[in-house]
C-alpha cells in the first residue's frame, strides 16, 4: 500500500473557473492528473489532498468535483484550503462524500498501520503581517494539536503523516510554532499546497528535525501524483 499526495485541484465548479486562464500549463489539468492517478494508483493506496479541491462557493456546487474525486481509485483523504468556501459544517461535508473519501477537521484517520491528522493553516507570522491574520495562524496551530492528540488517542506509535494546505516552514524560517507541534506528535511525514508559480521556489522541500516536507501544489508537480510512503 502506497501514500501519495496532490494539493491545489481546483477543480471548476461545473463550468464557472476553468484553470487554464492561469497559463497554458493548467489545460486540461484535472484530466492529465486522473490520466496519472489511473497509472498509479490502486484500490488499497491512500490519496492526500489537502485543500483548494473546488472553486464552489456552495456545497451543493461542490458536489460534482466531490464526486469526480470519489470516483477515483483509492481511499481519498481531504483537508480544506483558504478557497473551499463550499467547505462548512464538517458532518455536511462527510455526507456528500463518495467513493471512500474522507475528509479531516479536529481529528485524525487510521488507515492500515498509518495515521492522518491535518488542518489548513495559515499565513506565518512574520514582520508586517496584520494581527487578524495572527490572530487565524493561532487558532489554527490549536485545530492542529487536536487533529494530532485525536491521533495519537488512537495509537501512541504508528506513523503519523499530517496534511496542511498552508506552508508551515519556509527556507529562510524552519520553525516555527507548526513545526514544533509536527516534531512533538513524532510526525513523519507532512504534505502541503498553496503555493503557486514564482512562489514555489521558496517552498521547503526536504528533512528538517526528522520530519520529511514535501510540497505538493499539483501544478508544481507537473500535474503528476508524488509518492510519499509505502506501508
Amino acid at each position: 500500500m502506497k501514500v501519495f499526495a496532490i494539493a491545489d485541484l481546483h477543480l471548476p465548479a461545473g463550468d464557472d473557473k476553468p484553470m487554464d486562464i492561469f497559463g497554458p500549463h493548467w489545460e486540461r489539468h484535472f484530466e492529465r492528473i486522473c490520466e496519472d492517478w489511473r497509472e498509479k494508483v490502486t484500490d488499497d493506496d491512500v490519496v492526500l489532498l489537502p485543500g483548494d479541491i473546488s472553486w464552489a462557493m456552495r456545497l451543493s456546487d461542490a458536489k460534482g468535483d466531490l464526486d469526480a474525486i470519489g470516483a477515483l481509485k483509492g481511499i481519498k483523504i481531504l483537508t480544506r484550503g483558504n478557497h473551499d468556501y463550499w467547505w462548512n459544517s464538517i458532518s455536511r461535508v462527510r455526507e456528500a462524500l463518495t467513493g471512500r473519501t474522507y475528509a479531516l477537521q479536529n481529528d485524525a484517520l487510521r488507515v492500515g498501520d498509518v495515521l492522518f491528522a491535518g488542518t489548513r493553516g495559515w499565513i506565518l507570522p512574520a514582520e508586517g503581517v496584520q494581527a487578524d491574520d495572527i490572530k487565524i495562524y493561532e487558532r489554527e496551530c490549536a485545530r492542529l494539536r487536536l487533529s494530532l492528540e485525536a491521533a495519537r488517542r488512537i495509537d501512541k506509535n504508528l506513523p503519523l503523516i499530517c496534511m496542511l494546505h498552508y506552508p508551515p516552514l519556509t527556507d529562510e524560517k524552519r520553525d516555527t510554532e507548526m513545526t514544533r507541534l509536527l516534531k512533538e506528535f513524532g510526525v513523519s511525514h507532512a504534505v502541503y499546497g498553496h503555493l503557486h508559480g514564482p512562489s514555489l521556489y521558496g517552498a521547503f522541500r526536504g528533512v528538517h528535525d526528522g520530519i520529511e516536507y514535501h510540497q505538493v501544489s499539483c501544478d508544481g508537480l507537473g500535474f503528476k501524483l508524488k509518492a510519499i510512503y509505502e506501508f
